[in-house]
């Protein structure tokens, strides 16, 4: 293809990708502009993206200036390539903790790309494909047990049966991918498959109002959801108090599916040799 294609073909692409950047961003203003959204207390209003798939990170960041940060201490499984997820932004923080990634592939970009923060102790990068059987001991493997700041749990099917099993961990807040085929009130929950890979498909993870219940027996309660309905966020609940809008209901806080706005870009892609800084850095 002659150089003068290319460019046209590649300013065309330019043109067309903030074109659609630009109509993502204004539908989620317009999403923060409803009277659902409306209490301060909301946490809608916090999100924004630095690594996470969609509005996660604000959210996060928001959540901990509430109930204030502890250890600062994260465990994260379903890390994914390690510069889109939910802990990511954290270490820009200054926080520790323990990615567990099922893709060799991943984790050899993570080694590769973030070997400060590695070397330094903040971050610790595990192989494994995860079950309900080996989830606990892949953590007090690494180090990390007692109370920790955060958890995040994202494996696209067993979610549940192998959070269930963690008790080396009591987590102050958890981020949990739900299945948002199933709107409150319908309690879905994929049986336990220890083979299970994710292929697309419905048949995956819990839906909201199962993991609301679920979690609420087990002492957490539903502060809010993405507006992507991704991830929903549990905050133990004695730290509640009068800091988040309730009522903590799957019903009340339920967000569909809108997994098109994960293409929202902000700024320059996300790259590791930014986040890798942050292990020489003061924390923010």
């Amino acid at each position: 293809m002659i150089p003068a294609v290319k460019r046209a073909l590649y300013n065309l692409y330019l043109s067309f990708s903030a074109t659609n950047n630009a109509a993502l961003e204004r539908e989620y203003r317009e999403l923060r502009a409803l009277p659902r959204y409306a209490d301060p207390k909301h946490l809608a209003q916090s999100g924004y993206k630095i690594y996470s798939q969609g509005d996660e990170d604000g959210i996060i960041a928001e959540i901990f200036r509430r109930i204030g940060r502890g250890s600062r201490t994260f465990v994260e499984f379903g890390a994914g390539s390690g510069i889109e997820n939910n802990s990511a932004a954290l270490l820009l923080g200054g926080w520790n903790g323990l990615w567990i990634e099922g893709s060799g592939e991943h984790v050899n970009a993570i080694k590769s790309g973030l070997p400060s923060l590695i070397d330094s102790g903040r971050l610790k990068v595990l192989q494994s494909f995860i079950t309900r059987d080996n989830i606990d001991g892949l953590i007090v493997g690494a180090g990390i047990a007692g109370e920790i700041d955060f958890l995040s749990v994202d494996i696209d099917g067993n979610d549940f049966e192998v959070y269930s099993a963690i008790k080396s961990i009591q987590p102050r807040v958890i981020v949990f991918e739900y299945n948002a085929k199933f709107p409150p009130p319908v309690e879905y929950c994929m049986p336990y498959n220890e083979k299970h890979v994710w292929r697309g498909g419905d048949a995956y993870g819990a839906s909201l109002a199962f993991l609301e219940r679920a979690l609420r027996e087990r002492g957490y309660s539903l502060v809010g959801c993405s507006l992507t309905g991704n991830n929903a966020f549990f905050v133990r609940s004695d730290l509640i108090g009068d800091k988040f809008a309730g009522p903590f209901t799957a019903e009340q806080l339920y967000e569909p599916g809108r997994f098109h706005l994960n293409h929202y870009r902000t700024a320059h892609r996300p790259s590791y040799q930014a986040l890798d800084q942050a292990a020489t850095q003061s924390s923010i």
